[in-house]
């Protein structure tokens, strides 16, 4: 049996995480956002007029993926946010946050920059 690649897998995951965020009252506002130089975010979506950036980290090894959200990683998704908000003039509440998928199930981490 061939193993699937990484970027096959993280597709995946991050199908079921948008389908965990559907199921949970969020609405998909976009997906693969590339913000210019300074990198991209995994889902963007809004919930009770909470605009969420939301990182989705996977693996199907036994490395816990959270550790692949580093400090780096982190920083991105904030100027990557700030940039967003400031090209659509955006003036609401907003929040970063994670989910880990792990063999299938899934782990959201709210609001993660407190």
């Amino acid at each position: 049996m061939q193993n699937k690649s990484n970027t096959i897998i993280g597709s995946e995951n991050e199908t079921k995480a948008i389908e965990f965020l559907i199921e949970n009252g969020f609405k998909i506002v976009e997906q693969n956002y590339y913000a210019r130089k300074l990198g991209e975010i995994d889902i963007i979506a809004m919930q009770d007029d909470v605009l969420h950036f939301i990182e989705v980290k996977s693996a199907q090894a036994d490395f816990d993926p959270i550790y692949n959200f580093t400090p780096s990683k982190q920083r991105k998704v904030i100027n990557s946010a700030y940039y967003y908000m400031k090209l659509k003039n955006l003036d609401m509440v907003f929040c970063i946050d994670l989910i880990v998928v792990r063999f299938g199930e899934i782990e959201f981490l709210e609001n993660i920059t407190m």
